[in-house]
């Protein structure tokens, strides 16, 4: 019954979300061109990217509290990677309750959208949506990195994750120029949600960025796990144990 009711309770935050977009769309009218729908379309990769990279390594932002408890030392004797024991650590079905409602509003944008479905975008369309579950799992690995360093900086952490979710449930041209930059070079969550959805629209960048990036994804999520890899392994090198 308790697993029912968190089971619920995400699916209703994630319909207020949803919600939420659709209010802010209808007083708008338009936000930077994007219609009610294509709005939809931009929030439902970025939800389904973001709740699937949750229900993959969401757990992962607990490493502070396994370095101070000294869990992780436990972790780190037995014959499994810690990484994949953080992942699974406290794994919950109702974690599904976000991808769920994100991928049947994904479905329904699509569907509402006037895209013109070439043999390339439908082919592009799984490749987009792998490539967002990648980019946003790789930056919460990065983010609970830091506590490797900082066992407090869980709501840092969080403040990118949770935080960067946020931003791109919105066409991120409403934004100013500055954090259009930062979340395409520096923290590169544009290509989880914005460059995808103007690459399956086939509309011009409003911010003025080259048309090419919207097809960078790929490189992007390759590029991201590679870095979170690297960055996992040298914090896991500087550990010193609880005891030692």
């Amino acid at each position: 019954m308790a697993l029912s009711l968190f089971t619920l309770g995400i699916t209703l935050a994630t319909l207020s979300e949803m919600g939420a977009v659709v209010v802010v769309f209808r007083h708008a009218g338009t936000l930077a061109g994007f219609t009610v729908y294509e709005g939809l379309l931009v929030y439902a990769l970025a939800a389904f990217s973001f709740g699937a990279a949750q229900l993959l390594a969401g757990t992962v932002d607990h490493l502070g509290d396994h370095i101070r408890t000294g869990t992780l030392d436990t972790m780190l004797v037995r014959p499994v990677s810690p990484l994949l024991q953080l992942a699974a650590d406290q794994f919950s079905p109702r974690r599904f309750g976000r991808i769920v409602p994100s991928l049947i509003v994904l479905v329904f944008a699509l569907v509402a959208c006037d895209i013109d479905w070439t043999a390339g975008r439908v082919l592009m369309l799984p490749v987009l949506l792998v490539s967002g579950v990648v980019i946003c799992t790789s930056v919460w690995l990065l983010a609970s990195c830091v506590q490797f360093f900082a066992t407090d900086a869980r709501e840092a952490a969080n403040s990118v994750t949770y935080g960067g979710q946020a931003l791109t449930e919105y066409p991120i041209a409403i934004y100013g120029r500055g954090l259009v930059g930062a979340v395409t070079f520096v923290v590169p969550l544009a290509f989880v949600s914005w460059q995808p959805a103007l690459h399956l629209l086939g509309r011009p960048d409003p911010t003025g960025l080259p048309d090419f990036l919207r097809f960078l994804a790929p490189v992007v999520a390759v590029a991201l796990a590679l870095a979170a890899a690297g960055v996992w392994r040298f914090g896991l090198r500087r550990y010193r144990s609880t005891g030692s």
